[in-house]
This record gives structure tokens, C-alpha cells and sequence, in this order.
């Protein structure tokens, strides 16, 4: 039997899948009915001086059909009181002593006031502490979430005043609004932080309304940049997860979020170096109960790869992730189009000729049928053709032996140096 436990930075879950700190975690009776449906932990909605919200504040983006795409906030941070909170966490973990509860905290960087919070929060038993570096919209207008987060200074000295009292591990919530992300995740570890999370939102505005020109969503006719997150920005999240997990200096567990929808988005992430993932709008679009699915799905995924416990992928695509120097020069593809299923859409030659190599040729065989050929000697095998065609299994991307030995481009780089050098 597949064992889903984990160990994140000495944190027990029954299971890799936590609730995400947001409108999900907003209160005791969201976690129970989460910790009921399956979920392994949450990350309660942050925590600090209780703010007031406005109305309206979420707003998605829907792409060719697909509801929710992306999906967009303007909601801060809990806007009730502390102590209504913590007794809501006491009475939920009491009642799930086995799955994770983590608080997600946020004040002023002053270290006072993290010192009080921290000690607070964990007299009501939580297993953890993350710390919002990460907010984008209204708390960072007061020197809050990602305006710490944004400023590998102000990371580092409020994680050392956390740990300075802190009795759980501490998380780092890092912000994706910044050019370098590993920058700050190295000032969480440097501050003494167990680990790191990762994506919060990045900075949106979801749309316009072309009609009233109101932006998408409004307050009374006035908007305001917000945070945007759910399946579009998987990719961006994915990228930050793998680059912080090969670097030796973030020698820290990650916890990836940024679009987690299923079972296979969990695996990509945990494949690219985290150790668990966390779920906002998934949850928000379809309810607790996806993580039933989500359960099984990697539970046979694991099974299927002779795999008995959930750490075993971690990390495992890692090394294979570089920097574009690394790549090989002179490994080639090209597109070969199967005749047998491709349906003459001409998709595929539209889309080369008009913005990639010109060479998918429009034929005719003896009988007057149209066909469409790759010119492999012009393909560079970009992949576009592959792509854009609707059908599956119409073109397939295969190697072509060079007779060329591997050579990156900083392999030739050396070379050319070095050559000139003795030139010189």
C-alpha cells in the first residue's frame, strides 16, 4: 500500500495536500469540513490585526471555454479577531489532532509585535508557523507582505525574530513579484527559516469592462491591483519551485502552490523539488471534495511507478533542469505529420508559414489527394506544428541522429575562448 504520509521540516501530514492560507481557511467550521473531506493540513488564513475588507473583491478570468482560468483578489487578510482564531484553531485541532494545522502570520515588521503573535498562536497547539511575506495588494500598501517580501533584508531579520521565539518550525511565504526569487528564499534560510512556500499571487488586474469601463472587479467605481493566481499561473510557479530547488543555498523543504488543480499538477511540482503542495482555487472553484481525487490519483500514480511512499519523486526531475547554456546544440527534432490521422485542417502550415520556418509543403498525391509533408532538412523543430494541430497522434516531434557529438552552447563558448587566447 502507497504510504502518503509526509515529513515537512519535522511537520506530520497524513497527506501531501494542504488548503492554502486564504477564503478557504477563514475559519474553524472551513477546516473541519476540509480535514473531514480528506485534506492532510491547512494553512489558516493569516492572522494579525483584524482589517476591514471591501465589496466587491474577486474576479476570474475564463479562457476559450474554461471557466476560472485565473482567478483574481482583492481580499486582505482575516478581518476577525485574534482570539475568536485562536479558539477556533485550539477546538480544530482538538477534534483532528492527526492532521496539520499551520498559522499564517503577518504584522509590522517591528520585533515586538512578532514576538507577541508568535507566542500567542502557538499556546493554542498549531504544528507551524508561516510567515506572509507575500501579499501583494492592501497590506503591502503598509509596509506589510510583499513590501517585506520584496526586500531580502526585511526577510531576513523578521525570520530570525521569529525563530528568536518560535517553539514549531517556521515558513517563509515568498512573493513571485520580484525579479529573483531565490534572492529572498536564501534571506529566509539565512534568517533561519525551516522552509520555504511557494508562489503567493502576483500582482493582476483581471480585466476591464469594455461597456461601463469599470475595472474587473470594482469598489464603487475605483479598482485596485490584485492578486492572481489558479491555473494560469502553474507554469510561473513551477519555474520559481525548480529554480529555488537546485540551488545549494535554499537548503530548505519547499511547499509549491501557484494553480495546483489535480493529482498531476501535485506530482510536476513535487517532481520539481517540493515536498508538499498547497491548494486555494481549485478548492474555491470545485469544493473540498477534489482532494479525493486528488488522493487516488497519486496514490495509483505511485503504485504505477512501483513507488511506496509519496517522497520518493521528490526532487526527481530536478537534475534535470538547467540554464539554457547547458542544452545541447546539436540534438534535433523534426515534425513528421502521420497522413493516416491528420484531417488537412492545414492548422499545422498555417502556423509555420505564417510564424515559424516555411516548411510544411502543401501536396498532392497521384490520385489529386492533398497531403501535408515536413521538409526535415528545413525543420528546426520548434514544436508549433505539434501545438496548434488538433488531433492527437496527427504529428509527432522524433529525434534525428546528427552524427554530431553533444555541444553546449558554454561548451563552445569555452572552446572559442580558449582558441582565441592561444591566438592571441
Amino acid at each position: 500500500m502507497v504510504d502518503l504520509r509526509t515529513n515537512f521540516a519535522g511537520i506530520s501530514s497524513p497527506n501531501p495536500f494542504w488548503l492554502a492560507s486564504a477564503p478557504p481557511t477563514n475559519s474553524g467550521y472551513q477546516v473541519q469540513r476540509a480535514f473531514e473531506a480528506g485534506w492532510g493540513g491547512a494553512v489558516w488564513k493569516t492572522l494579525g490585526d483584524p482589517i476591514l475588507n471591501v465589496s466587491s473583491r474577486f474576479a476570474a478570468v475564463s479562457f476559450n471555454g474554461q471557466r476560472v482560468a485565473g482567478f483574481n483578489n482583492i481580499e486582505l487578510i482575516t478581518d476577525r479577531p485574534l482570539e475568536v482564531n485562536l479558539k477556533e484553531i485550539a477546538e480544530t485541532k482538538k477534534q483532528f489532532p492527526n492532521h496539520t494545522i499551520i498559522a499564517s502570520l503577518m504584522v509590522e515588521p517591528q520585533q515586538e509585535k512578532w514576538h507577541e503573535i508568535v507566542k500567542r498562536v502557538e499556546a493554542v497547539g498549531v504544528d507551524g508557523l508561516e510567515l506572509n511575506f507575500g501579499c501583494p495588494h492592501g497590506m503591502a500598501e503598509r509596509g506589510m507582505g510583499a513590501a517585506s517580501g520584496q526586500v531580502p533584508e526585511l526577510v531576513e531579520r523578521q525570520t530570525y525574530w521569529v525563530k528568536e521565539v518560535a517553539q514549531t518550525p517556521v515558513i517563509v511565504k515568498l512573493t513571485p513579484n520580484i525579479t529573483d526569487i531565490t534572492v529572498t528564499a536564501e534571506a529566509a534560510v539565512q534568517g533561519g527559516a525551516d522552509a520555504v512556500s511557494m508562489i503567493n499571487t502576483i500582482n493582476s488586474l483581471a480585466g476591464v469592462d469594455i461597456d461601463s469601463w469599470n475595472t474587473i472587479p470594482h469598489v464603487a467605481g475605483k479598482g485596485a491591483h490584485g492578486g492572481y493566481c489558479g491555473p494560469a499561473v502553474k507554469p510561473i510557479a513551477l519555474n520559481m519551485v525548480a529554480e529555488c530547488a537546485r540551488n545549494p543555498r535554499v537548503s530548505v523543504p519547499i511547499s509549491g502552490m501557484g494553480g495546483v488543480s489535480d493529482w498531476k499538477n501535485a506530482v510536476e511540482f513535487m517532481l520539481m523539488g517540493a515536498s508538499n503542495v498547497q491548494v486555494c482555487t481549485a478548492a474555491m472553484h470545485h469544493g473540498f471534495r477534489i482532494v479525493e481525487d486528488m488522493i487516488d490519483g497519486l496514490s495509483n500514480y505511485l503504485e504505477e511507478k512501483g513507488l511506496s511512499s509519496v517522497s520518493e519523486i521528490v526532487g526527481k526531475s530536478v537534475p534535470r533542469f538547467s540554464d539554457w547554456g547547458d542544452l545541447d546544440l546539436n540534438h534535433k527534432i523534426v515534425a513528421k505529420i502521420n497522413p493516416d490521422t491528420c484531417i488537412n485542417c492545414n492548422k499545422c502550415h498555417i502556423a509555420c508559414e505564417d510564424t515559424s520556418h516555411q516548411c510544411i509543403d502543401m501536396l498532392k498525391d497521384p490520385s489529386g489527394k492533398s497531403y501535408l509533408q515536413v521538409r526535415e532538412e528545413d525543420c528546426v523543430g520548434c514544436n508549433l506544428c505539434s501545438i496548434v494541430c488538433p488531433v492527437d497522434g496527427a504529428i509527432d516531434m522524433v529525434e534525428v541522429k546528427t552524427g554530431l557529438p553533444s555541444m553546449t552552447w558554454n561548451e563552445r563558448q569555452a572552446i572559442v575562448s580558449k582558441s582565441t587566447t592561444v591566438k592571441a
